[in-house]
């Protein structure tokens, strides 16, 4: 087998990673633009020395799940920013729910059962974009692991406010990284080496966040209600808790908890991103019960003891590697009456669960399906003490 051989393949299981499983002489060939079920012809794009990776190139017998990408750019050759146009929406919730719960098996020992909730919108959801000017000064995306760029006019999960046309016209400088925001005030365009910005306004459920372009947020437009909602709904805070946020960023989940405490409830919102700490720090300027702590959470909860005294509740928005042992031991140290983690890698979180299973805990868990067209998912887990 060589790169750019087309084989014929029946297409397996999903895996995580916006893949379908196939079997080759002996070899595992993870498929992308192929369904679990299809018979394809498949190209090669990629080889190791135990499993190989290929784009179907033709669909010799289909799935009924399959439809027709509303993108012009979502195949073989195209963008690689979505990887399941092809997959009708609900198969594709369907696919990230078997993700989910094979993670949790082969990770976490357990079984679980879970369903990926719809959010809408399912199209021109996306109200933050990355993308790179291309040698032809026009906006691009990637093609999937390569450096190859695709020009673009249109993406069909960015807002529809995302004037792909008219950034184009500008004529930017090749290999520029271009940030868009679609905040629910106005848009927003930061291009790479320009310092000159306004700050993003972001309402959710009645609070107004201030922001950094660059700084991360939710970008599913329905996301930071829809979250942040959730944290509060699972965290069933008393008036008087004290409240380690995590990872916390901007402080999407401390302006949402903050409506539950009264005056003598606290929050402490830890992260190490600067341009973060320093919007948090301008959002909660005037709250006295918000403390900000920029630094790495590890080091912080090692350092922070006396703030963190107390503790009754923590929330963990980590990055896509997860928490990890380290972190998760100075939580438990904490001794909180729940723990509500967000994540947005289903291994990663089994992985975590598993930790916190060990240490006696149980979990409840929920999935959104906040990146369709993607195979990305976002699940929110709480824990608590087994009785």
């Amino acid at each position: 087998m060589h790169v750019g051989d087309l084989v014929e393949l029946d297409i397996e299981g999903v895996a995580h990673g916006g893949h379908f499983v196939a079997r080759h002489e002996g070899r595992v060939i993870f498929v992308r633009h192929a369904i679990q079920g299809e018979k394809v012809k498949a190209r090669i794009t990629s080889l190791t020395s135990t499993f190989a990776r290929a784009d179907c190139v033709e669909v010799i017998k289909a799935a009924p799940d399959r439809v027709t990408a509303p993108c012009s750019y979502a195949h073989a050759d195209g963008c690689g920013g979505c990887d399941f146009q092809h997959i009708s929406l609900a198969a594709q919730r369907r696919f990230k729910a078997n993700v989910i719960k094979e993670q949790f098996s082969r990770i976490a020992k357990m079984n679980i059962d879970v369903e990926v909730e719809e959010v809408l919108p399912t199209s021109h959801w996306r109200s933050r974009m990355e993308f790179v000017v291309s040698p032809g000064r026009r906006l691009a995306m990637h093609q999937h692991r390569s450096h190859t760029l695709i020009e673009i006019e249109r993406c069909h999960i960015a807002d529809e406010r995302i004037d792909i046309s008219k950034i184009n016209a500008i004529k930017l400088p090749p290999g520029a990284r271009v940030d868009v925001a679609a905040s629910s005030e106005k848009i927003s365009t930061v291009i790479e080496s320009r310092e000159n910005f306004d700050l993003v306004e972001e309402k959710v459920n009645g609070r107004l966040f201030k922001l950094n372009p660059l700084t991360f947020w939710q970008s599913h437009l329905a996301a930071p209600s829809l979250l942040a909602g959730t944290v509060r709904e699972m965290a069933q805070l008393r008036p008087t808790d004290r409240v380690a946020d995590l990872y916390g960023g901007a402080g999407l989940f401390t302006g949402e908890l903050l409506s539950e405490l009264n005056d003598e409830g606290k929050i402490l919102l830890i992260d190490s991103d600067a341009n973060a700490m320093t919007d948090a720090r301008r959002n909660f300027a005037t709250e006295p019960r918000v403390t900000v702590i920029e630094s790495k959470v590890e080091t912080a909860l090692l350092k922070n003891r006396h703030e963190l005294e107390g503790t009754n509740v923590v929330v963990l928005d980590p990055p896509r590697s997860g928490a990890g042992a380290k972190v998760l031991d100075a939580v438990i140290e904490l001794q909180p009456r729940v723990i509500i983690y967000v994540a947005c890698d289903p291994a990663s979180l089994a992985r975590d669960s598993r930790h916190l299973l060990d240490k006696g805990f149980q979990i409840s868990l929920r999935a959104f399906d906040l990146f369709p067209m993607t195979h990305h998912i976002e699940c929110v887990a709480r824990f608590i003490r087994e009785s």
